[in-house]
């Protein structure tokens, strides 16, 4: 059971994928989306889902400290209904309050460059987000 996270920006979407047996998350890809034009990767979702034989969705919804839902929460949630819409397989919204910064400190620990940081964070941030998730499972 192969399960895709995804940390859905409005100009990226970071993509990472479980193991067959749900233990751990793997960064893939940053895919470029415009939300403005409502091109939301959609096509590249779908043979990723395709490939590695995906069965259900975990995307980020990232909260304001307080717990309410702002303009980014309200449109990751749009964002997540348009998927389960398309693709017909279950969608978790999971709380991704921090996950950019742990991806980040993740980064910095690693002694990964600022330029290369910016070129994968949406991808490292989408595995916090799955990691967090199938943590919680096991």
């Amino acid at each position: 059971m192969r399960v895709l996270g995804l940390d859905v920006g409005t100009k990226t979407v970071g993509v990472a994928v479980s193991d067959e047996m749900g233990w751990t998350a793997q960064g893939i890809e940053t895919i470029k989306i415009n939300e403005e034009k409502n091109e939301l990767g959609l096509d590249r979702l779908r043979e990723l889902v395709k490939m590695y034989e995906v069965e259900s969705f975990v995307i980020g919804l990232p909260k304001n400290m307080n717990g309410s839902i702002g303009p980014r929460g309200e449109a990751c949630q749009h964002y997540a209904e348009v998927v389960k819409e398309q693709f017909g397989l279950p969608v978790i919204m999971w709380d991704e309050r921090l996950s950019t910064m742990a991806a980040e400190r993740l980064l910095i620990s690693a002694d990964v460059s600022r330029k290369k940081r910016k070129q994968v964070i949406d991808k490292m941030a989408a595995v916090v987000i799955l990691q967090g998730y199938l943590d919680s499972k096991n």
